[in-house]
């Protein structure tokens, strides 16, 4: 199975360090891969550095920091191969960068498969930054590229200036799912879509503080995951679902963030099961099992 991989962009000082040492605190026995283009552009807390030589860092719990350089297609091509497997490779990206570009990359690269665009905006000057006549351009098309925007700081502003925000963020980025989250905290699972059921170790359910509320759907029939895909992306109230289902002809890995989903058809089987996740108070899991239900094929 193709191993995953999400870019978490945004401009300089939107907090993608502070989520990214959330992430391997939360990483709850997930081996992360997390590729930088320089280790100063990214600043690991040091109590979850176990060791670092020749531009790698060993992190707690199976983790690994990787400084790529010029070299990305190469830094992928290790953590692919690496063993044991990583579950899922995170690509920082500079504050500059377009993350549409890095994904073009990791698309050429066999045995990887895009999973997420994460976008952070710093709430308090996201707005400010892309009225900049010399960064316009470059904000504006980061925010377009993201499947999910996270709104960061918002333990800062008054809840009138998050709501503000996200108005924005409607217009400018209209196909994004539009997330705030304070001290890059947010479930891991919303961010990576982890599977719920043990692929080599058990994963927690979705508890951190948590905003989000989260089913897992196990389908009694065949499902069409096409349907299946396209019914989660086009709920606004799902931010991200993932997980196995049995079709006519095998087994398929749906895979939804945002907006976007994919699935990808497989000629193992796996455990059967869906993890749904959404925002508390606007995710209906009755919904999320009424697109099962919809999606399934009694025909086959």
């Amino acid at each position: 199975m193709k191993i995953p991989v999400t870019v978490i962009g945004g401009y300089l000082g939107a907090g993608k360090t502070t989520l990214i040492n959330h992430m391997l605190r939360s990483a709850n026995g997930l081996r992360l891969a997390i590729l930088v283009n320089e280790f100063g552009d990214l600043a690991i807390d040091q109590d979850l550095i176990e060791a670092q030589d020749d531009g790698v860092m060993a992190i707690s719990g199976g983790c690994v920091c990787c400084a790529y350089g010029n070299d990305m297609i190469g830094a992928l091509e290790d953590m692919r191969d690496a063993t044991p497997a990583f579950d899922h490779i995170l690509i920082e990206a500079s504050g500059v960068a377009l993350p549409a570009s890095i994904m073009t990359t990791v698309g050429m690269v066999y045995g990887l498969r895009p999973d997420a665009t994460i976008v952070l905006a710093d709430v308090e000057q996201i707005r400010k930054n892309a009225r900049h006549k010399f960064l316009h351009d470059t904000i504006l098309a980061q925010l377009e590229q993201a499947d999910l925007l996270l709104l960061t700081k918002t333990d800062l502003v008054d809840a009138s200036v998050v709501e503000d925000v996200k108005d924005w963020l409607s217009t400018v980025a209209p196909i994004a799912r539009s997330l705030p989250i304070a001290n890059g905290e947010i479930a891991l699972e919303a961010l990576i879509g982890a599977i719920p059921f043990a692929q080599r170790r058990p994963m927690e359910n979705v508890t951190h503080k948590s905003v989000f509320d989260s089913i897992v759907i196990t389908p009694d029939h065949n499902i069409d995951p096409q349907a299946l895909g396209e019914a989660f992306a086009n709920d606004p109230t799902i931010t991200r679902a993932k997980g196995f289902v049995q079709t006519a002809t095998g087994t398929a890995l749906i895979h939804v963030v945002g907006s976007r989903y994919a699935f990808d058809l497989l000629d193992d089987h796996h455990s059967l099961g869906v993890v749904c996740i959404g925002i508390k108070g606007e995710f209906d899991p009755s919904n999320a099992e009424k697109h099962m239900r919809h999606a399934e094929r009694t025909d086959a």
